[in-house]
């Protein structure tokens, strides 16, 4: 990168306090400086000591070497692309925050990284999203017929680590950002788990087609065509045509519309509206049943009288195994500290918890002298 002047540092710092949502003035009452201090310092000013970026750091929960980091190419070409002056949405800044952890960590110890690194044909039509859905259930080692179980396992596997965090209803629903060759997606687990796995399922198209940066809102009502087509295959991912055919089928006739949409639904852990909308796609309700699907509430008395199994995958706040063994084995190395490690885990190991390094060999030190 080139020379870091202290105008570029108070852009960075300002762009990072912006990110975080907090005044000047609470800045500088974290820190102890004056608001007037914190501006110029953002204003590249006034000189910023080690000890004050240090502490600046710290109030804003960002690593202070982050601020001599390039940015991941992605999320600079998309905060370009959106204008110098405009604010991040929370889950557009807690994306870039994940990919710069990510790069940290991906730089120390390489995360795995499947084979399958070219870019898939966007699909031009339903038929190619449903084309591209059973290509991508044989990719992640599902058959055509079973429900879609331990995403966030599978997904690792094929190189899309999927981190979930709540951030409120009212904010997007998923973000996937690509990081040295890397998918990284970010769902908001505020939604329901139905919402949830198609989040997933469609942040695994924009993988596959190796979109560098998306922020989706409002997943299941996008208007815009290849948007629209990549909900398409998230349907036809999580619901495979012949086998929620024949069980839609036989449940219905058997049982009627309702207890058809509570077991269908359960099974294949999808919310009704997509339910609905992945069989009238495939004609096997009317509109009118459709939205009777739609309607439907699963109940306690359902869960019991038909033996119904519930899961919350991608519940609260949680990370793909692939990174935590990741950040582990760092510790284990002494490449990070514990604290460093906890923070990377965001939380969801104590610090006591964590590893101890290696015993090291009495002579391990030669290695490191030549």
């Amino acid at each position: 990168m080139g020379e870091m002047t202290p105008q570029s540092l108070g852009i960075r710092i300002r762009e990072a306090r912006t990110r975080a949502g907090i005044s000047q003035q609470h800045l500088g009452e974290q820190v102890g400086l004056e608001r007037t201090a914190v501006n110029k310092i953002e204003a590249g000013t006034r000189k910023v000591s080690a000890l004050e970026l240090s502490d600046i750091a710290r109030a804003l929960r960002v690593r202070m070497a982050a601020f001599f980091e390039e940015p991941v190419a992605a999320v600079a070409a998309h905060r370009s692309s959106q204008g110098l002056d405009t604010v991040d949405s929370q889950i557009d800044a807690l994306l870039a925050e994940l990919a710069d952890e990510i790069r940290l960590v991906h730089s120390l110890r390489p995360l795995t990284i499947a084979a399958e690194t070219q870019a898939w044909e966007r699909p031009d039509s339903e038929d190619e999203a449903e084309a591209m859905a059973a290509k991508a259930r044989g990719l992640l080692g599902y058959d055509q017929a079973e429900p879609v179980g331990a995403l966030q396992d599978h997904l690792a596997a094929a190189g899309l680590l999927v981190f979930s965090r709540p951030f409120g209803t009212e904010t997007a629903d998923a973000g996937t950002v690509l990081v040295g060759g890397l998918g990284v997606s970010l769902i908001n687990s505020s939604q329901k788990v139905g919402r949830r796995r198609l989040a997933t399922a469609h942040e695994l198209g924009h993988f596959l087609v190796k979109d560098t940066y998306t922020v989706d809102w409002r997943v299941a009502d996008a208007d815009e065509p290849m948007e629209s087509r990549l909900d398409a295959f998230a349907r036809a991912f999580l619901l495979p045509r012949e086998a929620v055919t024949a069980r839609w089928t036989e449940i219905a006739e058997r049982s009627g519309t309702r207890t058809a949409a509570v077991i269908v639904g359960s099974e294949y852990q999808v919310d009704m509206s997509t339910l609905a909308r992945r069989l009238s796609d495939l004609g096997v309700v009317s509109a009118s049943e459709a939205g009777d699907v739609r309607a439907v509430r699963t109940t306690r008395a359902d869960i019991i009288e038909l033996d119904l199994h519930t899961t919350e995958e991608l519940a609260e706040t949680t990370q793909p195994r692939a990174f935590q063994r990741a950040v582990l084995e760092l510790v284990r190395e002494e490449e990070i500290s514990r604290e460093r490690a906890a923070d990377l885990l965001w939380g969801l190991f104590d610090v006591e918890e964590l590893p101890a390094p290696h015993p090291r060999e009495r002579t391990a030190i030669w290695e490191y002298v030549s």
